[in-house]
């Protein structure tokens, strides 16, 4: 049987502080294990698929589920810290965009491609609502960022797209979304997270080009491996900064 002290009672207060102290750190000490379980789920299913299998020929459910984990555990990881639901809602996209992508067929890309764009779509949502509530900062980031869309955006349309066949479109509307999404980023008013979230967006940009060269100009077996190996680590990484600048 619990007891409760009476407020009212000068002699019961130090104990229902004390109670009252404890039940709030046994309730810290909780949910910093299940933050050290989640991100450490992530990270260990992040590593796995990338000495395993990042780059194999074949699809296997294994693949399928450590790719998964890695970034739906991300997501679970940014709901119980709280952090911007459209930013929670990114990463989910996110993680069924990596089970899609992990299945061979065109059809799996397109639905990949689907899901990261309505996630880099959550993202430009959330940044625009930041944007909104504070002073954009048009500095050196902002412009940077210009740069490497002048280059990058017209190269997909008019060199990665055309030999993408039945998917040039997608690409194209993908790139353009991911393009609002980094300079969307590059915008934001100043936060303590924020050098974090951006390197993140930089990072996931990165990862998205590498996999449009690795698809669809590659032709080498190794050139496609490489691809594979090195756009793992700027994706999920990422993704991981994305949300540690969130909650930061």
């Amino acid at each position: 049987m619990r007891i409760s002290p009476c407020p009212d009672d000068p002699a019961t207060l130090p104990l229902a502080n004390s109670l009252r102290v404890s039940e709030d750190a046994d309730q810290h000490k909780e949910g910093g294990a299940l933050q050290i379980i989640l991100g450490g789920v992530a990270a260990v299913a992040a590593l796995v698929y990338w000495l395993r299998y990042a780059g194999a020929e074949t699809p296997s459910p294994a693949a399928s589920c450590v790719k998964t984990l890695s970034t739906a555990a991300l997501a679970l990881l940014g709901w119980w810290l709280n952090a911007p639901l459209l930013v929670v809602i990114g990463l989910a996209f996110g993680s069924l965009g990596d089970l899609a992508l992990s299945r061979a067929g065109d059809r799996a890309f397109l639905a990949g491609m689907l899901a990261f764009a309505v996630g880099h779509l959550a993202y430009v949502i959330e940044f625009a609502r930041l944007l909104a509530a504070g002073d954009p900062q048009v500095g050196s980031v902002f412009w940077v960022t210009v740069a490497a869309m002048a280059l990058l955006v017209p190269l997909t349309l008019l060199w990665i797209a055309p030999k993408a066949g039945g998917l040039a479109w997608p690409v194209r509307a993908y790139a353009l979304i991911i393009g609002a999404m980094a300079l969307a980023a590059s915008l934001l008013p100043h936060s303590s997270g924020l050098w974090l979230l951006q390197i993140g967006v930089a990072a996931f940009l990165a990862s998205d080009f590498i996999l449009a060269l690795g698809k669809f100009i590659a032709t080498h077996p190794r050139t496609r491996l490489l691809a594979a190996r090195s756009l793992w680590p700027l994706y999920w990484g990422g993704q991981a900064l994305i949300l540690w600048g969130a909650v930061l």
